[in-house]
């Protein structure tokens, strides 16, 4: 399975729509930059706060900036 299937399969199953390119590039340096402040597990957490708080990817990004200027 590749990982554009698995995001297809796992949104249907959830309910969700799959996150564009755009928001997914935005979600990766998301979560480097939260791997790279703090600790390698912060990544999905951030990410799934993130998602919870409904904020578009683009916003997240710019948040996860301002936590941790500097870092990419």
């Amino acid at each position: 399975m590749t990982a554009n299937e698995f995001l297809a399969a796992f949104a249907a199953e959830v309910g969700a729509e799959v996150p564009s390119a755009e928001e997914i590039d935005g979600l990766l340096t998301l979560a480097t930059i939260a791997a790279h402040a703090s600790e390698r597990f912060a990544a999905p957490i951030a990410c799934f706060v993130g998602g919870a708080s409904g904020m578009p990817a683009a916003e997240l990004l710019a948040a996860a900036r301002r936590v941790a200027p500097g870092v990419e």
